[in-house]
């Protein structure tokens, strides 16, 4: 018989009769930290009425759990979900009987399911944007933005981005913004707001001018945001209890919600 390289004993600590988890994890600190994220993809027209919407979302964990943990995760409205796909360590059966999440945990970091929340459950829009632009070839066209919150459930809009890709025919624009940064690059016609963060009652404005090249009718491109907030999950989707079994210890458990722009468009 020819020597291997292969060890005849097995190293210990790599097999449980759970493939996705070690036999012998051991923390000092007991912790399970979950985030809910919920990405909106929106169109809205010029008037401000939604046309389409809908919620991509995703539970990722992180669990640092001694043993053999066995959880269950209650959710307040988890009939929201549409067309939901889990990690292998759910158990099927008990979420479509119950509409409970039993899971033993994989060790580290791992995405616990995702799921579609579609147009027909009525998606809340947590911006608007107030819009006058216009753009008349071979005159100094205008332009005035206003952004703000909607429907924020009190939330604070935070990392917002207002861009709009200008036609070809637009050589410049001389811009003004009551909050952050604004911008237009004459390369790539690009324009770009920072707003930053948002506080309540203080809506930020843009405004400015905009030199339009040529004699064809321009159309005004539609406006993309993305922002971010934190604390919501704009479906209503939470967390209700998590409890552990199988294990003496009590540990550190966190839940944090966060809503963001996904594929975000308003029409002008």
């Amino acid at each position: 018989m020819g020597r291997t390289n292969v060890s005849e004993v097995l190293p210990t600590g790599q097999l449980s009769n759970i493939p996705w988890r070690r036999a012998d994890v051991k923390y000092t600190n007991n912790e399970a930290y979950f985030d809910v994220i919920e990405e909106i993809d929106a169109i809205i027209d010029r008037q401000g009425a939604t046309v389409f919407s809908e919620i991509q979302g995703y539970i990722d964990c992180c669990c640092k759990l001694s043993g053999m943990p066995d959880l269950t995760m209650s959710l307040i409205n988890p009939r929201l979900l549409d067309d939901v796909s889990f990690h292998p360590c759910v158990r099927f059966k008990r979420w479509e009987n119950e509409r409970v999440l039993s899971f033993v945990p994989p060790d580290g970091n791992f995405r616990l399911l995702s799921y579609h929340i579609g147009s027909q459950n009525m998606v809340a829009i947590p911006v608007y944007v107030r819009h006058n632009i216009s753009l008349k070839p071979g005159t100094t066209g205008r332009i005035e933005l206003t952004v703000g919150p909607k429907q924020s459930m009190g939330k604070v809009l935070e990392d917002v981005v207002v861009e709009m890709a200008m036609p070809k025919a637009v050589q410049n624009c001389v811009l003004i913004s009551s909050t952050g940064k604004c911008s237009f690059d004459p390369t790539t016609k690009l324009l770009q707001w920072n707003v930053g963060k948002i506080e309540l009652g203080k809506p930020p404005t843009l405004k400015g001018t905009i030199s339009v090249s040529g004699t064809a009718n321009v159309e005004a491109p539609p406006i993309t945001v993305y922002f971010k907030i934190n604390q919501l999950a704009v479906s209503g989707l939470k967390v209700n209890r998590l409890d552990l079994y199988g294990e003496k210890y009590k540990p550190f458990k966190g839940v944090k919600y966060i809503t963001k722009a996904g594929r975000f468009q308003v029409r002008t």
